[in-house]
């Protein structure tokens, strides 16, 4: 089939690559043309593993093609995805506004029947928006679909290729065998059995938000409980083990940790919250959510500045780990953020460390960080390190490595990577998060 994305973000960019990789030829469009030069050139501005080597071997057998016209992409597509951004107004809501606008771009482009596919995370009744404003721009026959994306950061390609679930939110039987025939190369591709799921748009539309503010309420249910288990002298890896043998509740998503980040659970979350809002519900569940993860961003700075004292004036705090999960160079809503802020605020010195997103960060929080190329670099002089991110190097370390490099031996544990009574034995003031 012919595709044309709209929108080379994260979702858009690997989506279409993906669909190419599996036969498909695409087109991807984007209004930003410096963007489109760097792809045309093979230049990928996100990093996500195995991400460049796909875009760079359908390109080479012209599968996959990036440019800035619309109308020509959209003319000889036989679909069309949106999958541009919907950032959130400052009351927490969707802004639906870029999607809105490419619905009418796509109205006015295409030339007949046509399936329109809704990548973008988008409030319930947008896909009836978008319909409306192709219909506004066209008398050619179209569908609408609502297909939300179920792609994790760091592991995007196979989640892409060997999805949990596809879910497809289509009106009509037409648009329905279009999109068996875009996902047919797919759907063998899992060995456990794929799901397929069909349903109307609004319950397509509402999946994606459920998902991840059922996965946002773990995690802040987890980092209550580790507070808990401090208070109580238990230990959350020996709770969050129990509770994950259940098999009604399962392991994943019971790790603590300085709070979620990232480009969906907290937009998303936020996003949910406003639109039942504006229906009369008040969602109690999710802004207590909201506000523990609020809190726990705030947690490993509380732990330093109680650790020295109340006072880190003059202290030199290393951090290991700027990216808000591993895998990924992807700094928005991120722990580190603030907290690095907060460091520099309370008039500590701090050198930081991550394996892909230092340029992000120097974007971000500017020449008042030391930005050191190696892990064991940025501990020189430390009086103490926080570990925010949990990178796989960051796992197994050189302990008498650290002790030499660092003023004084203290370390934050923000992600319980390490054996408690191990780092200490080795002569390391070690804190966590639940396992005093």
């Amino acid at each position: 089939m012919k595709v044309a994305m709209i929108g080379t973000g994260y979702v858009g960019l690997v989506t279409g690559a993906c669909l190419a990789e599996v036969g498909h030829h695409v087109t991807c469009v984007d209004t930003d043309t410096d963007k489109i030069q760097r792809l045309q050139k093979g230049s990928i501005s996100i990093y996500e593993p195995g991400l460049e080597t796909l875009v760079l071997r359908n390109q080479q057998i012209e599968q996959l093609a990036f440019t800035t016209n619309l109308a020509e992409a959209v003319h000889q597509a036989d679909v069309v995805f949106i999958a541009v951004g919907t950032p959130n107004h400052e009351d927490g809501s969707a802004d639906v506004g870029h999607v809105i606008k490419a619905a009418t771009s796509i109205g006015e482009a295409i030339a007949g029947y046509t399936v329109i596919i809704n990548k973008s995370t988008v409030p319930v009744g947008t896909v009836a928006h978008i319909r409306h404003a192709v219909g506004a721009a066209t008398t050619q026959p179209f569908s609408v679909v609502s297909n939300p994306e179920f792609l994790k950061q760091g592991d995007a390609i196979k989640d892409f290729m060997c999805p949990e679930r596809i879910v497809v939110g289509v009106d009509d039987e037409r648009a329905t065998t279009y999109m068996r025939q875009l996902y047919a190369p797919i759907i063998p591709r899992s060995l456990d059995g794929i799901r397929y799921l069909t349903m109307d748009s609004a319950s397509a539309e509402l999946c994606k938000y459920a998902s991840n503010a059922m996965l946002a309420t773990r995690i802040s249910f987890m980092n209550e409980m580790a507070h808990v288990c401090d208070c109580v002298g238990a230990n959350i890896d020996h709770v969050r083990r129990a509770m994950g043998a259940d098999s009604r509740i399962g392991p994943e998503f019971l790790h603590p940790g300085p709070g979620y980040g990232g480009s969906c659970f907290p937009k998303d979350v936020a996003a949910l919250v406003s639109f039942a809002g504006k229906k009369n519900y008040d969602f109690k569940i999710l802004k207590a959510v909201e506000q523990v993860n609020t809190r726990q961003k705030d947690f490993l700075f509380e732990q330093i500045f109680k650790h020295f004292g109340g006072s880190i004036r003059g202290r030199t705090i290393a951090i290991w780990g700027l990216a808000f999960k591993p895998n990924t160079d992807d700094m928005r809503e991120a722990p580190s953020i603030r907290l690095i802020k907060r460091l520099l605020f309370a008039g500590a010195h701090v050198r930081v460390y991550d394996p892909q997103a230092m340029a992000r960060a120097k974007l971000l929080l500017g020449p008042d960080v030391v930005y050191v190329g190696t892990r064991y670099g940025a501990l020189s002089g430390a009086d103490a390190l926080a570990l925010v991110t949990e990178w796989d190097e960051f796992r197994d370390v050189d302990v008498p490595r650290m002790k030499a490099a660092m003023k004084t031996p203290t370390l934050f544990d923000g992600r319980n990577l390490y054996n408690a009574e191990d780092m200490r034995d080795q002569g390391m003031t070690y804190y966590s998060i639940g396992r005093q």
